[in-house]
């Protein structure tokens, strides 16, 4: 009987000491970076910084990725629990900022920031879950602008994938997936997209490889995601000219007005290609903007194309908003994170296709 008191304690002490490890959930909006810095440094160094997370995307309106918003260093505390944040400033520079840098740093952490001009440090749930948190710094301020400039693609890309990674745990519910719709898409077209519970299967045209969801048709949200692909295909489609062309035949022949007088086509004003990484897929990522060919209502779409070798098919996926009178770069961002939920039949395991063909059969 005291043995057994014993090893109840024992017990009850490791699950006390799990319980106050355990990280409550970063805070916050997923496009604010927090950027704890000494004010005159931060004026420096504002327009480096600004031009790497605060760039423009038209929705039609422009709107930024990311909003930097600076706090001193001494209400760090307050802020430990948001999920952006970046620690910026010179070493040895004697501004508070730095000091704390090289309190919470190590020697051979510092070294590399001092003597790398492509070293970041990059801390993952440092104070909270799913939280991300960059240390910038460099001998100088000068060293440490060309550092932010000079890495700028990657400091951006890093923030929006943690921010995507995030996203995608909040949309993902496999209570409310439509699992039998997943099924349906895996069976016959050999491929599986998430389907979250308020999407609806709008139009489904084997004959022209083709698949359309809406989210709240005639709202002023609606959200549409298509799945084209064209079977026995090549790489050459992978340019933006034939990406351009293949997004307008289709939009012309299934995004049409109720009344079949006007269809959607790709807006002259904004239309960006970008080489990207798609589930270990080289993909080309198109943001742009849709239109009528009548006008009178448009809005942002974002797209993947991309070569699969295994099926010698070219897949393209899209997602697009319409919701004037709402701020839309979140929105997109749901599109962009509901499309790399795209995987084919054999980037599924076993027990996941087993899952969604049971589905099917229920």
């Amino acid at each position: 009987m005291k043995k057994f008191a014993i090893i109840l304690s024992l017990l009850s002490i490791i699950l006390v000491i799990n319980s106050c490890n355990l990280k409550r959930p970063a805070k916050g909006f997923e496009d604010e970076i927090y950027v704890v810095a000494d004010s005159t440094e931060f004026e420096y160094l504002r327009t480096a910084l600004e031009s790497t997370f605060e760039k423009v995307i038209y929705t039609p309106q422009p709107e930024k990725l990311f909003t930097l918003k600076r706090i001193d260093v001494s209400r760090i505390g307050h802020y430990e629990r948001t999920k952006n944040m970046i620690l910026v400033a010179p070493l040895n520079s004697g501004s508070r900022t730095s000091k704390y840098i090289e309190s919470v740093t190590d020697t051979a952490v510092r070294n590399k920031l001092m003597n790398d001009p492509n070293f970041v440090l990059y801390k993952y749930d440092l104070w909270a879950k799913g939280q991300l948190v960059v240390v910038l710094s460099a001998p100088s301020l000068q060293e440490l602008e060309f550092k932010i400039l000079q890495n700028s693609d990657k400091l951006l890309y890093t923030f929006q994938k943690i921010s995507d990674k995030r996203l995608y745990s909040s949309l993902y519910n496999a209570k409310y997936e439509k699992k039998d719709i997943e099924g349906r898409f895996l069976k016959d077209y050999g491929w599986v997209i998430y389907v979250q519970a308020d999407y609806k299967l709008a139009l489904n045209r084997p004959d022209e490889n083709f698949v359309w969801l809406r989210r709240s048709p005639g709202s002023d949200m609606e959200r549409w995601i298509f799945v084209h692909w064209i079977d026995n295909a090549t790489p050459e489609y992978l340019n933006a000219d034939s990406i351009k062309a293949i997004r307008n035949r289709v939009t012309k022949k299934f995004y049409r007005t109720s009344d079949d007088e006007a269809y959607v086509v790709i807006a002259e004003d904004y239309f960006t290609t970008t080489e990207v990484n798609f589930n270990n897929k080289y993909a080309i990522f198109t943001q742009g903007l849709w239109d009528l060919n009548i006008k009178g209502m448009g809005g942002p779409f974002v797209n993947y194309t991309f070569y699969d070798e295994d099926t010698k098919r070219i897949y393209m996926l899209d997602g697009s908003v319409f919701a004037p009178k709402y701020y839309k770069r979140n929105l997109i961002q749901q599109m962009d994170v509901t499309l790399q939920s795209f995987r084919t039949a054999n980037e599924l395991t076993e027990d996941r296709k087993e899952e969604l063909l049971d589905a099917v059969e229920e």
